[in-house]
């Protein structure tokens, strides 16, 4: 099985999802296959999350599925047993960062700032979520943040604010791994059925990602 970093960097593009129901869970997962995209963030900001996981997990483990939004280790537990292959979090909390490294699990956590970066990075933390992205200044943001660490091989995951417009964008900077996106799977689109809508998003995403990786080689 592919490792969950190195799917994401190849794909440049993670789906971030609010589920409200796990009877939804399959039909999601199909839609992201459909679309060409075999990866997930699930957001701990649902009561149906956890269910959700362990859905995909044993019905269609071939979608490499994470949670997101961990902000305790009690909901990082959680994932953990309903299957999530990796973890992120908008922001940085030690022991959520000790927990993962206690259980092997990838845990990316939020920074916004150098001063948050520093002290992931005192904490070994090699690569983070960047959020929220877009009202934190953008591309031109996180290159001036991230230049002073480049010597320490920090890479960045940016989401909150990223939309399919601005996917070239984000990946032009090599420091970016892929870009976290949540138009992709809608709350409301899932809630109404819109599946064929987010295959459609979906592989409409990866082919901006793709052609943006491939012009940075």
């Amino acid at each position: 099985m592919e490792n969950p970093i190195e799917l994401i960097a190849r794909l440049g593009v993670i789906p971030v999802i609010a589920i409200e129901r796990a009877s939804d869970a399959i039909a999601l997962a199909d839609a992201l296959l459909e679309g060409g995209l075999p990866v997930a963030e699930i957001t701990f900001r649902t009561e149906a999350a956890a269910e959700v996981l362990a859905a995909i997990r044993d019905a269609r483990p071939e979608l490499c599925i994470g949670a997101g939004t961990i902000l305790d280790t009690q909901s990082l537990k959680r994932a953990v047993d309903s299957g999530a292959r990796f973890a992120l979090a908008p922001g940085f909390d030690p022991a959520i960062v000790d927990a993962s490294n206690a259980q092997s699990l990838p845990f990316y956590p939020g920074i916004m700032t150098p001063t948050d970066l520093t002290i992931a990075t005192a904490r070994g933390v090699r690569l983070a979520k960047f959020f929220p992205a877009g009202i934190a200044g953008g591309p031109k943001a996180l290159s001036g943040i991230a230049a002073p660490f480049a010597h320490l091989g920090i890479r960045f995951i940016p989401t909150g604010g990223v939309t399919e417009a601005t996917i070239g964008e984000w990946l032009s900077i090599r420091q970016v791994v892929a870009v976290g996106g949540t138009w992709i799977a809608k709350t409301e689109d899932i809630r109404d059925g819109r599946f064929k809508d987010i295959a459609k998003n979906a592989a409409a995403a990866i082919k901006i990602a793709q052609q943006a990786l491939e012009s940075r080689q």
